[in-house]
């Protein structure tokens, strides 16, 4: 089973200094048809103007995934931590008993552009935690590159979920493959660029959800960046 989410037919949430295009339910906006994907739960393409942001407030239970495409994200928390995110960092926050966190646009000149996803976890309050850290260009041109994942292996950022989130920067003409467990469904999520996944075209912005499928393949017709989460 393949399933689409075009890029269009997203929620568009307009705030005067906020974009954001929902893939999933999110907030007032629902839609029966997409309320996640197994444990992936939402996924927003927000763009911030220079200068705003969103002020202090509270999470508990989930897994939350920045992924900054342009532009400079700052980030500071109740558990002390603080930073500047920029293209190619992915930060994680383990919400687990409560945590208080804020996110600005860290330009005066300049939008910010980043996908902010949310996970449930495998359990239910855990000890808060955060964890941030830069993959490159080079590291995820023409493979898949693991940045997240449950145990944290090859360097990825841990995720509290049976999860591995792949990021890739694939060349025209360049092809990937992925096996899938048993078991196991995928999402990829179109940053930019177009591919086919299983023939299954894609453009910019679109998702797609595959389910009993053992092989993932995926081509580039032009330059394109996703991110793909192969999920228990």
């Amino acid at each position: 089973m393949m399933k689409i989410r075009l890029s269009e037919d997203r929620e568009l949430a307009q705030h005067g200094w906020l974009e954001s295009r929902h893939t999933f339910s999110f907030a007032n906006y629902y839609d029966p048809r997409f309320t996640g994907f197994r444990s992936l739960i939402v996924i927003n393409e927000d763009r911030v103007d220079p200068g705003h942001g969103f002020g202090r407030h509270s999470h508990a239970d989930m897994e939350i995934l920045s992924y900054v495409i342009e532009g400079a994200l700052e980030h500071k928390d109740s558990t002390g931590s603080g930073s500047i995110l920029k293209p190619g960092d992915v930060q994680i926050i383990s919400a687990g008993t409560g945590i208080a966190h804020s996110e600005f646009n860290a330009s005066k000149s300049e939008a910010v552009h980043f996908l902010q996803i949310w996970m449930v976890p495998g359990e239910n309050g855990l000890k808060p935690g955060y964890a941030e850290k830069h993959f490159s260009d080079e590291a995820k041109t023409n493979t898949l590159k693991l940045i997240g994942s449950k145990s944290g292996r090859e360097g990825s950022v841990k995720i509290h979920q049976d999860i591995d989130l792949y990021a890739s920067i694939l060349e025209p003409g360049k092809s990937l493959e992925l096996p899938l467990r048993q078991g196991r469904g995928a999402w990829l999520q179109l940053i930019y660029g177009a591919l086919k996944l299983n023939g299954s075209p894609m453009k910019s912005g679109d998702g797609l959800a595959v389910d009993g499928e053992k092989t993932l393949s995926i081509t580039a017709d032009f330059r394109s960046e996703f991110l793909l989460f192969d999920i228990a």
